[in-house]
């Protein structure tokens, strides 16, 4: 098997574990904490919702003038009658949670890769970029059938597991059907039970269902203590018909035939696709979180490297 290549677009209908794992060294070019070009994102939108202090408590002593009000210790001040502020101390490691979709909507591509694959390969750049800089990683890959649920920690073994998990879900692609399909509102639902406070959220999907009220509602309640920011996997076949011609399509099931040459018809799917992506923007805009685009056709480093770029190692200059 040939080494994947990052700086091209990823290839293939599945991912390979050596393919994820060697990412490891690449992965060092990118910094997650230099989150701003990212929040540059939020067009018009000046939201800075609260995340968490990503701090743990330490001590508490006497107010002084310039302390932040909102650290005063209200119940330390009643009972002495002077006010108190309480003391943090900052956390050296903070968690990082990957969340990568795996459901059948994101088994499709019609050029390099399917869309999975993708979400994989940004999984395992972000994964691996966090536990070098530090961080405790940890994450959920999921698709309708399951979700496999990594705790963060600071280690080696932490990544491979979550990249063992994202591997055996991709190669169980395509799915059959579920009677109770687990929802992108499931998923966040289980998301807000693990994400504590401080921690960096990265969603990767398609965000089929993702802004369902429900699950707008988690996503709201999650963003209040968290740092969250949605990669958004897509295919150029989504967002605009083929060529015009005759096409025979399918579900796996069924066969139909897809006449692409009616002017109407191009334009009602460019633009409900666009529609839906703005849509996507606005209301995670709304939460302050940064929505990045990604396609099949885009290089996975390359893209985060244009947001999460490690300005120290390329060498510029302060």
């Amino acid at each position: 098997m040939q080494p994947v290549s990052l700086q091209q677009p990823s290839n293939g209908a599945y991912c390979a574990i050596a393919d994820l794992i060697q990412m490891r060294h690449p992965a060092q070019k990118l910094d997650l904490r230099q989150r701003r070009r990212a929040l540059s994102l939020l067009a018009g939108s000046s939201k800075a919702n609260f995340r968490g202090r990503g701090i743990d408590f330490e001590e508490v002593r006497s107010y002084q003038p310039g302390d932040d009000i909102r650290t005063i210790d209200w119940r330390v001040t009643a009972r002495t009658g002077d006010a108190h502020t309480k003391l943090f101390r900052e956390e050296r490691e903070r968690p990082v949670l990957v969340v990568v979709d795996q459901r059948s909507s994101m088994f499709f591509g019609s050029e390099f890769c399917c869309k999975s694959v993708l979400a994989a390969h940004f999984g395992a750049l972000l994964a691996w970029s966090a536990l070098g800089r530090g961080d405790r990683v940890g994450g959920l890959v999921f698709n309708e059938h399951e979700h496999r649920e990594t705790r963060p920690r600071r280690s080696r073994r932490s990544v491979l597991t979550l990249l063992h998990n994202l591997d055996e879900l991709n190669r169980s692609l395509p799915l059959p059907p579920a009677e109770q399909p687990l929802q992108f509102t499931g998923l966040l639902s289980d998301l807000r039970r693990i994400a504590k406070p401080g921690s960096a959220v990265f969603l990767i999907s398609d965000f089929s269902g993702a802004l369902e009220a429900r699950a707008l509602e988690h996503l709201y309640q999650l963003s209040r203590h968290t740092e969250i920011t949605a990669l958004h996997c897509a295919d150029k076949l989504e967002a605009e018909l083929p060529a015009r011609g005759n096409y025979t399509v399918t579900d796996g099931s069924q066969r139909a035939r897809l006449f692409t040459g009616n002017a109407e018809l191009r334009r009602r799917y460019r633009e409900h696709f666009s529609e839906r992506l703005a849509r996507l923007h606005e209301e995670y805009g709304k939460l302050g979180i940064p929505v990045i685009e990604a396609g099949t056709h885009d290089s996975p480093l390359a893209r985060l490297q244009s947001v999460y770029g490690d300005n120290r190692r390329s060498g510029r200059r302060s």
